[in-house]
């Protein structure tokens, strides 16, 4: 650890009799330093650094003797290493879906930060081989096609050093490149906003490495392109009616689409996320013969590939979105789903972990399995223009219509937020436009009210 001193006190020059006559000597904290020239000027140029940094404030290392400025130079490093620097300290302590995140920021922001883009290899190129390569620990210790070492090689010798990122212009850049997609469109607020807090941490991470004597990006007032507020699309969403005829669909499906029915069912009537109830187990459901139930929602089984995970399988085990590890989520079912439940359990049993729902074979349900009966389901349910449009086009958006019936329902908004697992704040942003349906009744009670005190 470096002992920094803001103590520091200089002599005067003197001349020895020496091959290097003029020597400069100088204490930090309780630390002597001093170094030799061959020439007074050389030494006065010297002393005049030194005393410019120690007026300026910065802390001196008191080992070196070198103002912090300095110090950081000699440790300076290329950006390209450091960032795979930054990969290894996050990875252990990773999820796998992190790692992918944390892999496309840094893939996204690398090529803006080297000296020249004179032989740049392609931009597609370039994205493969740091996003699957440079950013993928655990391709670390594999061999490397000779195309990727070759746009890999490229990077390591034409990465700026990281010191390079003090300068504000360049950190402009960079979050300009970072707001862009390959084909050069501006990318969502939602990756935007994640690229840039990963970015910003990998910088206070060059800040503890002193390769860095601060975080540039608190010293730039930058915003971020505008964009429409993020929301879901009403058109994407089927109503109730649209959503009985799709789930009917999936169950007149081969024996794969009976065995999905109760799947999607725990996305409509529960809201429950794909992954939430891939890891649904039949001790966290409460299935009475008659009235309503209970899911206690604990753990998802997200996708991360198996590329990304320590276990070399595609998913992961991990605890509810953005919760404490062992939080549980209450959610109330109707006796619809009740009953579908209790049939799937009596047709299908339940995995040896005591899961509701797997594969032919006893596996975890994949995404592109359920996606491929989903598909299919949208072409016999829809009409020939429901089915060319966005309707339904995603499983995910039986939550949606989960949770716009809810709110649509006169539920309150902090029990609905509950239910579906957000905060209050999420959930009148992205559900805001399935609020508007109220408005007449709203209106009405206004006018009753005012009317009292006409």
């Amino acid at each position: 650890m470096t002992e920094w001193s803001y103590t520091v006190k200089f002599w005067a020059i003197r001349k020895r009799d020496y091959r290097k006559p003029y020597q400069l000597r100088w204490f930090v904290g309780t630390s002597s330093h001093s170094e030799s020239f061959l020439t007074s000027g050389l030494a006065k140029s010297r002393e005049a650094q030194l005393i410019t940094a120690a007026n300026a404030g910065e802390p001196f290392d008191v080992e070196s003797g070198l103002p912090k400025s300095l110090v950081v130079k000699e440790r300076d490093i290329s950006w390209y290493e450091h960032a795979r620097n930054y990969i290894d300290m996050k990875w252990d302590d990773s999820p796998g879906s992190t790692r992918r995140t944390l892999a496309e920021a840094m893939a996204t922001v690398t090529p803006a930060l080297v000296k020249d883009t004179k032989g740049m290899p392609d931009v597609r190129a370039v994205r493969t081989a740091l996003y699957s390569w440079a950013f993928n620990k655990n391709r670390w210790e594999d061999d490397i096609p000779a195309d990727v070492a070759k746009v890999l090689d490229w990077f390591e010798r034409k990465s700026l050093p990281t010191s390079a990122l003090s300068e504000r212009m360049l950190v402009r850049a960079t979050l300009k490149a970072l707001s862009k997609k390959l084909d050069g469109k501006t990318a969502a607020p939602g990756t935007i906003r994640r690229k840039r807090a990963i970015f910003h941490n990998s910088l206070e991470y060059a800040v503890d490495a002193e390769l860095l004597t601060e975080n540039p990006l608190t010293r730039i007032k930058w915003k971020a392109p505008e964009q429409v507020e993020e929301e879901v699309d009403p058109a994407c969403v089927p109503n109730p009616g649209q959503a009985s005829k799709l789930l009917a669909a999936v169950r007149e499906q081969s024996p794969r689409g009976r065995r999905l029915v109760a799947f999607f069912g725990c996305m409509y009537y529960a809201a429950a996320r794909p992954a939430e109830v891939i890891g649904l187990r039949l001790s966290d459901c409460d299935l009475p013969r008659r009235g309503w139930g209970m899911l206690r929602i604990r753990e998802t089984r997200p996708r991360s590939g198996s590329a990304w995970t320590d276990s070399g399988e595609p998913h992961e085990k991990r605890g509810l979105k953005h919760r404490p590890r062992k939080a549980v989520r209450p959610v109330p079912i109707p006796p619809e789903l009740v009953a579908l439940l209790r049939w799937h359990v009596t047709a299908y049993g339940t995995a040896p972990d005591g899961r509701l729902f797997q594969t032919q074979r006893g596996g975890l349900i994949q995404d592109t399995g359920y996606g491929e009966v989903w598909a299919v389901a949208r072409s016999r349910a829809l009409t020939p223009a429901e089915y060319g449009s966005t309707l339904a086009k995603r499983p995910y958006d039986l939550r949606h219509t989960a949770v716009s019936t809810w709110l649509s329902s006169g539920v309150e908004p902090q029990l609905v937020a509950k239910r579906a697992g957000h905060s209050v704040a999420v959930l009148l942003r992205v559900y805001a436009k399935f609020l508007s349906d109220g408005d007449d009744a709203a209106n009405a009670k206004i006018s009753e009210r005012l009317g009292r005190h006409a």
